[in-house]
């Protein structure tokens, strides 16, 4: 996973850059990572990627444990020339198909006021907000959730 370090910072980069303005330095910088922080997020999170024909990073997921029943998705980010082509899905059905397997039966998620696009594109696909909102070094980062239920004697 080390070898995907590079891409999938200047994937996260690529991805966020539009909304740099929007956010904090802090919070910018705890959004893109650096080589570092990307290093603490591989320890404590799986880290999964999606990858064009030739073997390039286009997407990128991070998602971790909580406890028992819950997992934590973190860091979505689909390069632009790749947004609204499916990849964002994909990665989050193969996540979710993941950590379904490891007992879990909610997600949840944080978001940002800027990314008005992402937090459509999670209630789509069942994400709803929580009402729980926390400090992103000065921003408001509001929580959404989704319960996966039982269908046909299987999680999904």
């Amino acid at each position: 996973m080390r070898a995907d370090a590079p891409g999938i910072l200047q994937c996260l980069r690529a991805a966020f850059a539009p909304f740099e303005e929007s956010y904090t330095p802090q919070a910018f910088e705890d959004t893109v990572l650096s080589e570092a922080t990307l290093e603490q997020r591989m320890a404590s999170l799986s880290l999964w990627v999606a990858v064009d024909e030739v073997g390039d990073i286009i997407g990128t997921l991070g998602c971790g444990v909580v406890n028992q029943a819950q997992a934590h998705l973190r860091g979505m980010a689909v390069i632009p020339g790749w947004q609204g082509r499916g990849v964002a899905e994909k990665l989050l059905e193969a996540v979710e198909r993941e950590f379904v397997e490891k007992g879990c039966s909610r997600f949840t998620l944080d978001t940002t006021e800027p990314l008005a696009r992402a937090r459509r594109f999670y209630e789509k696909h069942g994400f709803r907000p929580t009402g729980m909102v926390t400090d992103l070094f000065g921003m408001p980062l509001t929580e959404q959730a989704k319960t996966l239920k039982l269908r046909t004697g299987k999680r999904s």
